[in-house]
């Protein structure tokens, strides 16, 4: 399938797991938007107000074109019975138990979700053999790397967090799955997502709320950070072009059948599987960031300079260049429009 056949009016059919979370609410609404089916997969935890979860799916039930069972990726018999009612030609994973700093708190959570969750989902794509399988990572996979900007073939072996295991798993055991049965599968690690609807969780959240209500907001290792803002907007951009990209297995990768190999790709020589950095590919200092956000707002901010947390990293920095290579595009909305966008959503939603 490529991008034109979808421009000719190709619908596909796409189980998507999290379309009641940020990043599954946006990439759903995108594919629906382009005439896609979409059968949605959530279990509403309260990890977060719960409301913003009901209110997302509602908003997907809008279009006739969206179902969605609402049970628990733990559920291995519900997650089979959603799926093999969807029939998808893609199944995008997209549900965990997310958040860095969390998992310090209730690991458990992790390992259900994010493990076992990930289990019964990649049972599901054994049975159902899609076209194509994504599943999220995430940019803490690379630890404590400090060679920047990080590249999807450095090594991801020195974790910080019990979140970053998990994940730097699921790679893992996505890439048995691909082995052994030959699921075309590709791995996406993210970089610091924020954007309209985002999770109250996050920073972006935490300090346009703060700074609003009058209260100080925290600022961890005194603002000396640096992350890869990545709007939400183009992350799903990007998911959806990975769609097309799909993994050759080995056996398909000659010029006879077409193949062309790819500078710096990541497919692995033993199965249909890569891994790919989404990300703005420019690191933005944490004060920076602030400072955006100062000026959506309107007030500056009352700022409480605190120490390292544990499990975070100074900083984070996608190096790009294969998603381009793969798709053409590359994700590149400035930190100030997409804050502004952001800050808009939050006073039209809270206020």
């Amino acid at each position: 399938m490529t991008v034109t056949q979808v421009a000719k009016g190709v619908s596909v059919r796409c189980f998507i797991t999290g379309t009641a979370g940020f990043i599954g609410f946006h990439l759903a609404r995108l594919l629906l938007e382009e005439g896609h089916t979409v059968h949605g997969f959530d279990g509403l935890t309260d990890y977060y107000d719960v409301r913003l979860k009901h209110r997302r799916h509602a908003m997907l039930r809008e279009y006739p074109a969206f179902t969605a069972t609402e049970a628990m990726l733990e559920d291995a018999a519900a997650l089979h019975a959603a799926a093999q009612a969807a029939q998808p030609d893609v199944i995008i994973h997209l549900a965990a138990q997310a958040g860095v700093r969390y998992s310090l708190q209730n690991p458990r959570a992790y390992i259900d979700a994010n493990l076992v969750g990930t289990f019964n989902l990649l049972e599901v794509a054994r049975a159902l053999k899609p076209r194509h399988l994504l599943m999220a990572s995430t940019s803490s996979v690379y630890g404590a790397n400090t060679d920047m900007p990080f590249a999807e073939t450095q090594k991801a072996d020195t974790p910080l967090t019990l979140y970053a295991a998990t994940k730097k798993a699921n790679e893992a055991m996505a890439h048995a799955y691909a082995h052994i049965y030959g699921v075309p599968t590709t791995m996406f690690r993210f970089f610091t997502v924020y954007g309209p609807w985002g999770r109250p969780d996050m920073a972006l959240f935490k300090f346009t709320q703060g700074i609003l209500e009058g209260r100080p907001i925290e600022i961890y290792n005194h603002g000396e950070m640096y992350r890869d803002f990545t709007y939400v907007d183009d992350l799903v951009r990007a998911i959806r072009l990975l769609i097309d990209a799909v993994p050759p297995a080995p056996e398909q990768r000659t010029p006879e059948r077409g193949w062309q190999p790819i500078e710096g790709d990541t497919l692995s020589p033993a199965a249909p599987w890569r891994v790919v950095n989404i990300g703005n590919s420019q690191p933005v200092r944490l004060l920076d960031f602030v400072e955006a956000i100062e000026a959506a707002v309107g007030k500056p901010a009352i700022r409480q300079y605190l120490p390292m947390q544990t499990g975070d990293v100074p900083a984070t920095w996608a190096d790009c260049t294969l998603l381009k290579r793969l798709t053409g595009y590359q994700p590149q909305t400035p930190v100030h429009e997409g804050v502004r966008a952001f800050v808009g959503w939050y006073r039209v939603y809270y206020c």
